[in-house]
C-alpha cells in the first residue's frame, strides 16, 4: 500500500512530486537552510559521555558515524536519559544502544518539498553529501559525509523568514 502512497513515493525518490498547487518554497534547495555543522559522536562514546557533550555544546541530538563513515544512527538527549533511568542502559554503556537507527537522509541538492514530506513522519532528517574518496591504489568509492541535521523548526524558520507573499 505504500507503493499507492504519493508521499512515501516522493520521500523515497521514486516519483517526482506532482502537487499542482506548491508553496513558493517547494523547488528551493536544502543546501539553502545554511545549515550549522553538526556535532557528531563516535559509536564508542558512552552514553554518560553523550549527554555531557550534548548538554554543554547545546544539542538535543547528534548523529553516531563511525570512523569509517557509516552512519550508525541519531542519539538524542532525551531518549539516552530515559534509556538509563528506565534501566535500559547503564551510563557506562555505548552510545550505539541508545541510538536511533531508523532515520531518513536528504542530500544538499533535494528539494524543500522533499523534506517537507520526510518531516510529516519524522522528527528530523541527516542531510548527507556524497564525495567520492580515492585510495592510494587507484579505486575509489562514494562516502557519505553527514552534512547537517535538519528538523521541521529549521524549515519552518526558512519559510517564516523568506515568505515571499
Amino acid at each position: 500500500s505504500k507503493f499507492l502512497n504519493d508521499k512515501w513515493m516522493i520521500k523515497n525518490g521514486f516519483l517526482n512530486d506532482v502537487q499542482e498547487h506548491k508553496p513558493w518554497w517547494w523547488n528551493i534547495k536544502v543546501q539553502k537552510l545554511n545549515l550549522s555543522a553538526p556535532l557528531i559522536l563516535l559509536p564508542e562514546v558512552s552514553c554518560q559521555k553523550a549527554i555531557e557533550i550534548l548538554q554543554e555544546k547545546g544539542y538535543d541530538q547528534a548523529p553516531v558515524v563511525a570512523e569509517s563513515g557509516l552512519i550508525l544512527g541519531m542519539v538524542t538527549l532525551s531518549n539516552t536519559l530515559t534509556s538509563v533511568l528506565a534501566g535500559n542502559a547503564q551510563f557506562s554503556d555505548p552510545v550505539t544502544k541508545v541510538i536511533y537507527d531508523q532515520f531518513s537522509k536528504i542530500g544538499l541538492e533535494d528539494s524543500l518539498g522533499k523534506l517537507s514530506c520526510i518531516l510529516e513522519n519524522d522528527h528530523f532528517a541527516i542531510v548527507v553529501h556524497e564525495q567520492m574518496q580515492c585510495s592510494g591504489n587507484g579505486s575509489s568509492f562514494m562516502k557519505q559525509m553527514v552534512f547537517g541535521v535538519v528538523t521541521a523548526m529549521d524549515l519552518l524558520t526558512f519559510v517564516s523568514r523568506n515568505d515571499k507573499k
